[in-house]
């Protein structure tokens, strides 16, 4: 289980099998194999048609259903996955520079090494305009942290950390709480607000003159997003695993941005 996310842009895989089918099919082949390989670790080698695990939903009202899910099933509806791999190749989406790479995952629980990576990108009052944007914003659109410290109840769960990391930055202190809900609790991340979040998190240059910043949210051209907002987190071999996951997020966040597309979310 985790944070799945899908670069919007329409393609012929997702009119096909539809966004929440081509999500489905993907998490379905994901879990197959993680369960498959369970099976075989405990030394099991029956066949995956002979293989079942329960899944529980939680409904609207509260309560919950459980079905039960045969892995072969899983893997039978991957399958029509395989004939749309090749339009993959080449599509600007294609953040991931695999199959479906327009898609990915950011796997629970979100480790605290993490939280606390996100809580150093922040800007501070170095940067005076982008730390303004960003009091505003956690002011305006509500980022309380309550959602997010409600998340906490099960450690281990969706944040492995029991109590928030925070972090001051001299005339605003922002937690974990709300930074997860800035990143994930707001709906999908039209260009706008994705252009301002990759400033937030350090995935674009923090210093930008106003002018330039006026521009973001239409502008001119890639040439012009590649001059005056570079992406800037690389992949680092000492990042622990969520940390790697995040700047891959980032980095299909960016892929949206430059298309003029949302980056959908499913938390």
């Amino acid at each position: 289980m985790g944070i799945d996310y899908i670069v919007d842009l329409d393609c012929a895989p997702k009119r096909a099998l539809s966004v929440e089918g081509l999500m489905g099919r993907l998490k379905g082949r994901d879990r197959a194999a993680k369960i498959i390989q369970l099976y075989r670790d405990q030394g099991d080698m029956r066949s995956p048609a002979q293989m079942a695990f329960e899944m529980v939903r939680r409904l609207p009202d509260g309560s919950e259903e459980v079905e039960l899910i045969v892995v072969q099933d899983l893997l039978d509806a991957a399958q029509e996955l395989t004939p749309w791999e090749g339009e993959c190749v080449g599509c600007p989406a294609n953040a991931g520079r695999r199959a479906f790479g327009c898609t990915g995952t950011i796997n629970y629980p979100l480790s605290e090494a993490s939280e606390r990576w996100l809580l150093a990108q922040l800007p501070t009052n170095e940067h005076p305009l982008l730390f303004m944007l960003l009091g505003r914003a956690l002011r305006d659109m509500g980022y309380s942290g309550e959602r997010g410290a409600a998340l906490r109840a099960e450690p281990g769960v969706i944040l492995a950390s029991a109590q928030a990391p925070t972090r001051d930055l001299g005339a605003l202190t922002v937690s974990g709480d709300q930074v997860f809900e800035m990143l994930f609790l707001s709906g999908p991340i039209y260009p706008a607000h994705g252009s301002l979040l990759l400033q937030f998190f350090g995935a674009a240059p923090p210093d930008l003159e106003a002018d330039v910043m006026m521009q973001l949210a239409d502008p001119p051209s890639q040439a012009w997003i590649d001059a005056h907002f570079p992406f800037r987190h690389a992949p680092d071999p000492r990042d622990d695993g969520t940390v790697g996951a995040l700047k891959a997020f980032f980095y299909a966040l960016y892929a949206a941005y430059c298309l003029g597309v949302p980056l959908l979310l499913d938390v």
